[in-house]
């Protein structure tokens, strides 16, 4: 099966992978910013994610696969290839996995190292949503404002629903799988990954997901890489900062 993208724009292929819950929509203004640089821009669902297909199975090794499989279906080679947080992860295994695809590699708030489970609360929140009782958006935001405090993050995890027919919400993501698969979201790269050419890792200045300690790690595994701050922003720099966050891309791709 065949991951589900939204391709924007015409020239160099530039793909970007989205975080967990997340999807390629997530990125449609920057993705038309990008495009109108001469980047053809594909906006990839992962598996269990957007519009992409549902499967029990769920790990980097699987979205690697995945990836490729998609990269062979649109004779995509040379790819500038960006991903945020999950993203990010399936992003440099594909990288090591795959480097003559790959031109330049961009990882978004992420490092290579392992990262605990921190997704419960959200899980559960979603999981508590009935939507034979929940019949509006807004009814979902107030169920799900019992787990999720920040009103950006509910937002962002409201994207999902959808209306499975009239009148009957639902949720794009594939709950079960992603409860069940969860620790697969923080596993480390392989120890032996290594992918030598450009790359470039942006963090946010508020975010704690690339912290001093993840630098050597970081240049373990991609030897010729950059590290780049963006100012006032936390885990999802990309939002919370597009304007610095597009100027630091764009200048790494062209």
């Amino acid at each position: 099966m065949i991951l589900h993208s939204n391709i924007i724009g015409e020239g160099k292929p530039f793909i970007i992978l989205h975080g967990f819950l997340g999807m390629g929509d997530n990125w449609k203004t920057l993705a038309r910013q990008f495009s109108e640089s001469n980047y053809q821009v594909h906006l990839v669902d992962q598996r269990n994610h957007g519009r992409s297909f549902h499967a029990h199975d769920f790990d980097y090794e699987l979205m690697t696969e995945d990836l490729k499989n998609y990269c062979d279906k649109h004779n995509l080679e040379d790819i500038i290839l960006l991903g945020h947080s999950m993203g990010g992860k399936t992003a440099m295994l594909f990288a090591t996995k795959y480097p003559e695809l790959v031109q330049k590699l961009l990882v978004a708030d992420i490092s290579p190292r392992y990262y605990p489970i921190h997704h419960d609360t959200i899980l559960e929140g979603l999981n508590s949503l009935d939507f034979t009782q929940i019949k509006t958006r807004g009814e979902a935001d107030k169920a799900l404002s019992n787990y999720v405090n920040d009103i950006g993050t509910r937002m962002f995890l409201l994207k999902n629903l959808y209306w499975v027919e009239k009148g009957q919400l639902g949720l794009r993501i594939n709950l079960p799988s992603l409860k069940d698969n969860v620790s697969e979201v923080g596993e480390a790269l392989p120890a032996h990954a290594t992918f030598q050419k450009d790359t470039l890792f942006l963090r946010g200045d508020r975010s704690e997901y690339i912290g001093v300690q993840d630098e050597a790690i970081i240049y373990r595994h991609f030897s010729n890489s950059r590290i780049v701050t963006i100012a006032n922003s936390g885990h999802w720099l990309h939002a919370e900062n597009p304007k610095d966050f597009y100027e630091a891309v764009i200048n790494f791709i062209s």
